[in-house]
C-alpha cells in the first residue's frame, strides 16, 4: 500500500510574513536563479540550538509517566497505608511502627490492580477526547492547563503522606483512587497533545519523547531502591517519592513554556504570525498552503489503523500482567535472610529491569525501525507477545490459590522480564515513529493523537484484565 507523503514541509513552517517576504524577493530580484532557490529558502529553517527541543521532549516524555510511575512504584508506602491495623495500634496513632507488613491483606494484594483500573479508564477516555478537541482547544491551554492540574493533585497526594489514615483506610482508598483518576485524565490530555506535537517532528524527537517515558520508570525505580538502601521508613520513602515528583512536574511545566517560545518549535508547529497554530491545509504539489480545508478523520484512521491495533496489542498484553502480577513475583530464595531476595528483588527486577529493557527497546526502534513498510508484520509481532502472559502467570507470584508455579528460578524470570520489556519498548516506539510516515504532513498531529487513543484502549483493557489475572493466581 502506498501513500502520498509531503516530504518538504519547508514553506509550511514559515510564518505568513516570512512567506510574503519570500514571494516579494522572487518578484523584485530578477537575478535570483532557480538553482539558488532551495539554499536561499532553507536558511529560514531554525536550528535546534543546544538541542533544547530534544532535551525538553525527553523531560516531557518523563512527565507523561511520572504520575503513574510514582503511584505504582511507591509500593512500600501503599502497603503501609493499607496494612491490617490491630486493636492495640488503632488507639495509638503512631506512624513509626511497621507491624503487619509481611503478610499481605486482600486489599494490599489488589491495590496495584485498583491503581491500574483507576488510571486506565480516565486515561483512555480523555485520550480519545483529545483526538477530537485538538483542533478546537488551543495547544497552550491543553499543555499548560493539564500540567498545572497534575502538579496540584500531586501536591495534595504529597500532603496525605503525613496524615494518619489508619482509622479511615476505606475513605483514604476512595480519595486516592479518585485523585489517580483525575491525574490520569489530565495526563491523557497532556500526553495525547504531546504525541500530536512530536508527530510533526523527525523520528529523533519522537524517540526522545518515547525514551523519556521509559527513563521516568527507571528514575522512580532507582528512587525506591535508594530509599530501601538507606533504610527509609515507608512514610519517609513515600514523602521523598512525591516531593521528587512535584519537582519534576514543575520543571517540566517551565521547560515546556520555554520551548513554546523557541523558533525551532514554532517552525515545526507551523505557527502563524498571530500566534495561532495552523492545523488545516490543502496541499498543492509538495508545498502546503493554509486554506482552511477540513481534515478527514476517517481517511487518517484508514491509514494508521494497523499501527493503532499493534499499539493496542502491545499495551493490552503488557498491562494485563505488569505490574499487577509481576509485582507479586518473589525470589525463590525469599525468607533465607539475604537482602537481595527479601528486599531488593521486586524493585530491581520488576521495576528497574523492566524500565531499563523498555528504554533500550525504544532506543533501538529509533535506530532500526524494522519492519518499516510492513504494518502487518508489526501487528503480528505485537500479537506474538501474548506468550508472555501465561509465562509470567506461571512464575513465582504470591499469594497463589489456583495456578501452579512452573517457573520458580530467579534467572529464568529475570531473562523473561528483559525480553518482555525490550519488546514492549521496541514495538511501542516503532508504531509511533512509523505512523507519521503514512499520512500527509498536515495530518500528523491528529494521527499521533489517534495513536494515543489506541494506546489508552490498550491500557484500559489490559488493566481490567489484570484484576482477573491476580484473582486467577
Amino acid at each position: 500500500m502506498s501513500y502520498s507523503i509531503n516530504r518538504r514541509p519547508l514553506l509550511g513552517g514559515a510564518s505568513d510574513s516570512e512567506f510574503e517576504d519570500d514571494l516579494e524577493t522572487e518578484v523584485d530580484d530578477l537575478t535570483v536563479s532557480v538553482p539558488d532557490e532551495k539554499p536561499f529558502l532553507k536558511q529560514h529553517e531554525p536550528r535546534d540550538r543546544y538541542n533544547l527541543a530534544y532535551i525538553v521532549f525527553y523531560l516531557l516524555g518523563i512527565n507523561t509517566l511520572i504520575p503513574w510511575s510514582f503511584f505504582i512504584t511507591a509500593d512500600d508506602y501503599w502497603m503501609y497505608k493499607f496494612r491490617e491495623i490491630s486493636q492495640n495500634s488503632t488507639s495509638h496513632l503512631n506512624y513509626t511502627h511497621l507491624e503487619n507488613l509481611e503478610k499481605r491483606t486482600d486489599l494490599q494484594a489488589s491495590f496495584t490492580s485498583y491503581l491500574n483500573v483507576a488510571s486506565a479508564f480516565p486515561n483512555t477516555f480523555f485520550l480519545i477526547i483529545n483526538a477530537f478537541i485538538s483542533k478546537r482547544v488551543p495547544l497552550t491551554i491543553r499543555m499548560v492547563g493539564s500540567q498545572c492540574t497534575i502538579l496540584l493533585l500531586f501536591i495534595m497526594t504529597t500532603a496525605f503522606v503525613k496524615i494518619n489514615t489508619d482509622v479511615w483506610q476505606d475513605r483514604f482508598l476512595a480519595i486516592t483512587l479518585t485523585t489517580v483518576a483525575f491525574v490520569n485524565a489530565a495526563s491523557a490530555i497532556f500526553g495525547g497533545s504531546l504525541m500530536g506535537i512530536v508527530g510533526r517532528f523527525s523520528p529523533k524527537y519522537i524517540t526522545a519523547m518515547q525514551s523519556g517515558q521509559a527513563l521516568g520508570g527507571i528514575f522512580t525505580a532507582i528512587t525506591e531502591i535508594c530509599s530501601l538502601w538507606i533504610g527509609a521508613s515507608p512514610v519517609l520513602s513515600g514523602l521523598v517519592y512525591f516531593i521528587i515528583g512535584d519537582i519534576i512536574l514543575f520543571l517540566s511545566l517551565i521547560a515546556y513554556i520555554i520551548l513554546e517560545k523557541a523558533a525551532f518549535f514554532k517552525y515545526h508547529m507551523l505557527e502563524k504570525s498571530s500566534g495561532a497554530i495552523e492545523r488545516e491545509y490543502t496541499v498543492t504539489g509538495e508545498v502546503a498552503f493554509p486554506q482552511g480545508t477540513t481534515i478527514s478523520y476517517t481517511r487518517i484512521l484508514k491509514r494508521i489503523w494497523p499501527y493503532g491495533v499493534s499499539l493496542f496489542l502491545v499495551f493490552f498484553i503488557s498491562l494485563s500482567v505488569y505490574p499487577a502480577v509481576t509485582v507479586l513475583v518473589e525470589s525463590q530464595y525469599k525468607g533465607k535472610g539475604h537482602a537481595w531476595n527479601d528486599i531488593y528483588f521486586v524493585p530491581v527486577v520488576t521495576y528497574l529491569t523492566f524500565s531499563m529493557g523498555d528504554y533500550v527497546g525504544r532506543i533501538l526502534a529509533g535506530i532500526f525501525q524494522w519492519p518499516r513498510n510492513k504494518p502487518w508484520y508489526v501487528m503480528l509481532l505485537s500479537l506474538i507477545r501474548a506468550v508472555f502472559v501465561p509465562a509470567l502467570m506461571f512464575c513465582n507470584a504470591q499469594p497463589r490459590h489456583h495456578l501452579p508455579v512452573y517457573i520458580k528460578n530467579d534467572l529464568c524470570y529475570i531473562l523473561l522480564t528483559i525480553v518482555f520489556a525490550v519488546s514492549n519498548g521496541y514495538l511501542c516506539n516503532l508504531t509511533f515513529v512509523l505512523t507519521p510516515v503514512v499520512v500527509e504532513s498536515q495530518e500528523r498531529e491528529i494521527a499521533s493523537a489517534m495513536m494515543g487513543a489506541f494506546l489508552g484502549l490498550g491500557l484500559t483493557s489490559g488493566a481490567a484484565l489484570s484484576l482477573v489475572m491476580v484473582k486467577t493466581l
